[in-house]
C-alpha cells in the first residue's frame, strides 16, 4: 500500500470531499443548537421553546415542616378549632349577646329553651352564655402562661447548655427542686393566700412551676446544636458568644421548644380549670369553665346539662391543642421523614 502523504501544515484533516462536506454540515448545524439571543443580546440560559423552569428554591426544615402541616388533616382540624376559640375569646358577644353574670333563680336547673340552647345552671344563669365567655379566660391563661414558661425556660436552659460548668450544675439542681413540687399541691398552698380575682396570679403560678420542663428541653437542644460543624467554624472565625448563640444555635434549637410548648398549652388550660374547680384558682364573679364545672357538680343528677357543656368545651379545647402539638412534632422531627 503506498504511503499517504501527510497533509500540509495548517491544513484541516479530512479536507477532501467527504471531510469538507462534514465540516460544512457542522458549521451549518451548529447555529441550530445555540441558545437564542436574549433581548439584551446575550444568549438565554433556557431552550428556545421556553420550557425551562425556575430553579428550585432552597429547602429548609421550616419550609418542609409547613408543607407537611398543610397536608396533615390533624393539623387542619385542630387549627380550625383553635381559630374558632380565639375568635370567641376575643369577641364573645358576637355569638352570645347575653350577660354571663345575669341570673334568674326562677329558671334554675331548667333545660334548653328558645334562645337558651344549653339551659340554665343551679343559679339560673344561662349556660350557653357562660360557656362562650369562659373561653376568654381559658385561652388567656393558656397563651400567657405558655409564653412566660417558654421565654423563661428557654433563656435559662440555653444559657446552661451553652456555658455549662458551674452555671449548668446550679441550674440543674434548681430544676430538680422545682420538679419535686407537686403542681396541684403547690397551687393549693400558694394560691390559697391570693385574694385577687384576676388571671395573673394563676398565670404567675403556672410560669413558676412550669419553666423547668422547657428548660430541660432547651438545654439538651443547645448542647446538641453547638456540636455541629458550622458552630465550631463560627467560633474559629472569632464570633462572639452572643452571636454564636443567637445566630447559629438558637434557630436550630428552637424546634423542640415549640413542640413542647404547644402541647403544654392545653395542659395549662386544664390546670387552670382544675385549680378553679378546687376553689384556689379563679373565683366568682370571674367566668371560667372550672368555676362552672365546680358549681354544676352538686346538681349533676337534676341538671346534667350544666356540667356537660363547660366540661365538653374544656375537653375539646385541650384536645385541639394536644393534636396541634402532635402535628407540629411530626413535622419538625427529621427522623420521621
Amino acid at each position: 500500500m503506498p504511503d499517504q502523504p501527510f497533509p500540509p501544515e495548517g491544513a484541516t484533516p479530512g479536507a477532501g470531499p467527504v471531510g469538507a462536506a462534514g465540516v460544512a454540515a457542522t458549521e451549518v448545524a451548529a447555529p441550530e443548537h445555540r441558545p437564542p439571543a436574549a433581548p439584551g443580546g446575550s444568549p438565554s440560559a433556557g431552550p428556545a421553546d421556553g420550557s425551562a423552569t425556575a430553579p428550585e428554591r432552597a429547602r429548609s426544615l421550616w419550609s418542609d415542616a409547613w408543607r407537611d402541616l398543610r397536608r396533615n388533616p390533624v393539623f387542619i382540624v385542630s387549627s380550625l378549632i383553635i381559630l374558632f376559640l380565639l375568635v370567641i375569646a376575643l369577641w364573645p358577644s358576637a355569638i352570645a349577646s347575653g350577660n354571663p353574670l345575669e341570673c334568674d333563680l326562677a329558671k334554675a336547673q331548667q333545660g334548653a329553651g328558645p334562645g337558651h340552647p344549653f339551659g340554665y345552671d343551679g343559679q339560673g344563669c344561662d349556660v350557653y352564655t357562660r360557656t362562650v365567655h369562659g373561653a376568654r379566660t381559658s385561652v388567656t391563661v393558656g397563651v400567657c402562661a405558655t409564653l412566660g414558661v417558654a421565654l423563661l425556660g428557654s433563656v435559662l436552659g440555653a444559657l446552661a447548655g451553652f456555658f455549662g460548668g458551674l452555671w449548668d450544675a446550679l441550674l440543674s439542681r434548681i430544676t430538680d427542686i422545682f420538679f419535686a413540687i407537686p403542681v396541684v399541691l403547690g397551687g393549693l398552698v400558694l394560691l390559697s393566700v391570693v385574694t385577687s380575682n384576676s388571671v395573673w396570679p394563676v398565670i404567675g403560678f403556672i410560669v413558676l412551676l412550669g419553666w423547668p420542663q422547657i428548660s430541660r428541653i432547651a438545654r439538651g437542644a443547645v448542647i446538641t446544636a453547638q456540636q455541629n460543624d458550622y458552630v465550631q467554624a463560627a467560633r474559629a472565625l472569632g464570633a462572639s458568644h452572643s452571636r454564636v448563640l443567637l445566630r447559629h444555635i438558637a434557630p436550630n434549637a428552637v424546634a423542640p421548644v415549640i413542640v413542647v410548648a404547644t402541647i403544654a398549652l392545653g395542659t395549662y388550660i386544664a390546670l387552670e380549670a382544675t385549680l378553679s374547680y378546687l376553689g384556689v384558682g379563679l373565683k366568682p364573679p370571674s367566668v371560667s369553665w372550672g368555676i362552672d364545672i365546680s358549681a354544676a357538680s352538686p346538681y349533676v343528677r337534676n341538671a346534667p346539662h350544666a356540667l356537660l357543656w363547660p366540661s365538653g368545651a374544656l375537653a375539646i379545647t385541650v384536645l385541639a391543642f394536644i393534636m396541634l402539638g402532635d402535628a407540629v412534632r411530626d413535622a419538625l422531627d427529621p427522623k420521621l421523614r
